[in-house]
């Protein structure tokens, strides 16, 4: 396996760069547009996501890495919950509802499945050597 050199080869960041853009394209073309306070939080969240990936791969370590992933995993559930407040007001129908639920879902796992793999890593980062 080909050694990562760039959080944009990350494939867990990929999906959420796509999950956020879907989020914003929703707050543009939907109803949602108007409800500034909701509009504001969904989309927050769910680029904190890919921030927060991003941001702990640039720190060098797997022990922040790990850190901010788990950050990245919790938004991700966040945007979630903030999902089913988009259904319950009409901004989504149901079955874009569970297509992004589902989306999300599978992120989580995804994310989930890189911390686990990361905890049997011995790489503690350039700033612990």
């Amino acid at each position: 396996m080909a050694t990562i050199q760039r959080f944009e080869d990350l494939e867990i960041w990929k999906e959420a760069r796509r999950l956020a853009t879907e989020i914003h394209n929703l707050s543009i073309d939907t109803l949602l547009n108007n409800d500034f306070g909701l509009k504001n939080q969904i989309k927050r969240s769910s680029v904190s996501i890919m921030d927060n990936i991003a941001e702990g791969f640039e720190r060098d370590g797997n022990l922040e890495f790990r850190q901010f992933l788990s950050i990245a995993k919790g938004s991700a559930g966040e945007t979630r919950s903030q999902l089913y407040r988009l259904l319950d007001c009409g901004y989504i129908s149901a079955e874009n509802f569970e297509v992004l639920k589902n989306d999300y879902e599978k992120l989580s796992g995804k994310i989930n499945n890189f911390i686990v793999y990361l905890n049997k890593k011995d790489f503690k980062g350039k700033k612990y050597q």
